[in-house]
């Protein structure tokens, strides 16, 4: 079955058992992705055209987030994957500003999935590591768990992106292997206010459903 489907599910059993969130993280790979639109080309997400007042999140010249059909047509699931986006934006932005106490962070994680991006973006700031490139973000793979509840797998490819010191602003030299791929399982909560925040988020390297 597709991943999301399996992941749905299991958020479902998560729900029903105990109430609440998963891990943020697993199996020590990145939060990041960072963990920025909504629509094939774009390379950062505009706010969203509604009430809701949102933070905001700027990115560098050099950071950028490529997402491809990433709009499924249908304005609510739409809706989802942009607050998707800004989550993803949110997280490269606060490494970026070396704040794990983002405004935005808090805005578009929840649970222990923000505790999670804390914690990993806490590690860049001490390591004294920012990041720099092109991530791009591909394969969403949407699951409707209930009208407040959604599970959502997809890929980034990470070949044209790499850390780079702080101080010198060198990036790595990263050689592109099948671990520069990246799957990302998530599940989310639509909030009072219409919001979808991110309460889990997985990811595992050089998975071969993500592999280019």
């Amino acid at each position: 079955m597709p991943i999301a489907v399996a992941f749905a599910a299991a958020s479902a059993l998560l729900l029903t058992a105990c109430g609440g969130d998963d891990g943020a993280s697993g199996g020590g790979d990145e939060i990041a992705g960072a963990e920025k639109d909504a629509s094939p080309s774009k390379s950062a997400a505009s706010p969203s055209s509604d009430a809701v007042k949102r933070p905001s999140v700027t990115l560098p010249s050099d950071v950028k987030n490529v997402f491809e059909q990433w709009e499924i047509g249908d304005p609510a699931k739409d809706a989802l994957l942009t607050d998707v986006t800004h989550r993803i934006n949110a997280t490269d932005a606060a490494i970026v500003a070396s704040d794990p106490d983002s405004e935005a962070l808090r805005f578009y994680y929840k649970g222990e999935a923000l505790a999670g991006a804390a914690t990993w973006v806490k590690g860049y700031v001490d390591d004294g590591r920012s990041v720099t490139g092109t991530v791009r973000f591909y394969d969403p793979d949407l699951v409707m768990v209930d009208k407040d509840t959604a599970a959502l797998a997809y890929c980034a490819d990470e070949s044209k992106a790499s850390d780079k010191d702080r101080k010198t602003g060198k990036a790595d030299k990263t050689p592109v292997t099948d671990d520069s791929y990246v799957a990302y399982n998530s599940r989310l909560e639509k909030g009072e206010d219409g919001v979808w925040r991110t309460t889990a988020l997985e990811s595992e390297r050089g998975n071969a459903k993500c592999v280019r």
